[in-house]
């Protein structure tokens, strides 16, 4: 799949075609879901659950027939490691021309562990319904995407700084400006895009910025954007990630996660 027009082009979707996928792209889906991995080598499970055989809805959703969850250990980045593994699985279907959406609140999450056999030590931080795109939005999914503003970013200045994180990086001067920018475009819950990355030595040192409310006893679903951010950063070069904490001053509520060296 070509990477960057996977990353530039997909969008949630929530509004399917109530078609069932077809036998041969849910088996593509499931020989490749076999072959994921991630930097911190914690597996990820996926799990194919058909709506109807296991009672399964969102009230954000309409029309999807098939679910994917994922399912991981419970240790210490396992929810990274979710994030970059389920990325990962995301737009390898968007290639495909299979719609998804992350969700991690708006469904009833006792039914999908149950119905995915979670176990006591596992977590399933995030499930997405499988589905052809309608070509029509439905009218609660529209103004899902106007309130969180969906189709916005930040602008780069606001997260991505040298040395500190009082200076900006700049584009212009910066090699990896293009893997950068497909951080930039990284989903998040609610649009919050936690990350925050500062270049120093040449290395590269994610942060994440909490927002109050994402850190529950389920898991802190902010760090799976972290490792959505990380998936897009390395989607064009894989790096190595390390534990290097620089130990750069910040303001309370950010917490330095890990580093990336090429």
């Amino acid at each position: 799949m070509d990477i960057k027009e996977c990353i530039r082009t997909r969008k949630s979707v929530r509004t399917f075609e109530e078609v069932p996928l077809k036998d041969a792209d849910l088996q593509v889906l499931k020989d490749y879901s076999q072959s994921i991995t991630n930097p911190f080598s914690i597996p990820v499970s996926f799990v194919f659950l058909d709506a109807k055989e296991h009672c399964l809805s969102s009230p954000v959703l309409k029309g999807a027939q098939m679910y994917v969850a994922g399912k991981i250990a419970r240790e210490e980045y396992s929810e990274v490691a979710f994030g970059y593994s389920f990325e990962d699985f995301v737009l390898y279907a968007w290639s495909l021309g299979i719609g998804t959406t992350w969700i991690a609140g708006t469904m009833n999450r006792t039914l999908f562990e149950t119905a995915a056999k979670t176990q006591a030590n596992e977590r399933m931080y995030c499930m997405s319904p499988l589905g052809y795109p309608s070509a029509k939005r439905s009218l609660k999914e529209i103004a899902m995407r106007k309130g969180i503003q969906a189709d916005k970013r930040k602008d780069s200045k606001e997260l991505f700084f040298i040395n500190d994180f009082a200076t900006p990086l700049s584009y212009e001067e910066e090699e990896r400006r293009e893997a950068l920018e497909l951080v930039r475009l990284a989903p998040s819950a609610t649009n919050s895009q936690p990350w925050r990355i500062v270049k120093k030595d040449n290395k590269y040192h994610f942060y994440l910025k909490h927002s109050k409310g994402y850190d529950t006893e389920k898991g802190d679903i902010q760090k799976v954007d972290m490792g959505i951010a990380l998936y897009h950063f390395m989607a064009l070069e894989k790096g190595n990630v390390i534990l290097d904490n620089p130990s750069i001053p910040c303001e309370e509520g950010i917490e330095y996660l890990f580093t990336v060296t090429f």
